[in-house]
């Protein structure tokens, strides 16, 4: 299994953070390697939304579809992802947001993933670090330009 852990700080409140990360539609537009995203089911229990999310990815000649259950938790800020269906043997990833005392917020994420396809396995842990990366910039940057360009981040 694969897995990564990162904690960024960014100067965007917390509720912004999670408005944006939450915005699964908007994907498509953004984030390396997605090149759709369809909503397959919406919603809402106790507080606590639930999305049903289709997405395909797609690098050099791979192009895959998996789905994923979405849960938006936004009184405790937190959005968790689990796998339902697709090339992944388990897939999970995780949101944490955190307003800091002196403005901006703690982006904590964590994903875990294992494909089915041994190909797939190790083509995916040979650029695995880059692409983390990548997409995590993405979600940065997308957040300057929808709410503005700050100076500061960690």
């Amino acid at each position: 299994m694969t897995s990564r852990r990162t904690s960024t700080n960014v100067p965007y409140s917390g509720a912004q953070m999670f408005a944006l990360v939450a915005d699964v539609e908007r994907y498509p537009e953004f984030l390396p390697w997605c090149v759709a995203l369809r909503i397959a089911n919406r919603r809402r229990e106790e507080g606590v939304e639930f999305i049903t999310a289709d997405m395909i990815v797609s690098y050099k000649v791979f192009r895959e579809r998996f789905r994923s259950l979405v849960r938006l938790g936004e009184a405790s800020m937190r959005i968790d992802v689990d796998y339902i269906d697709g090339p992944f043997r388990s897939l999970t990833n995780a949101w944490a947001f955190t307003d800091l005392p002196d403005g901006g917020s703690r982006v904590d994420f964590e994903i875990a993933f294992e494909f089915r396809s041994l190909l797939l396995q190790a083509t995916a842990q040979t650029v695995f670090e880059k692409a983390f990366v990548k997409m995590s910039d993405a979600f940065v940057e997308r957040a300057s330009l929808v709410y503005g360009t700050s100076s500061s981040q960690g």
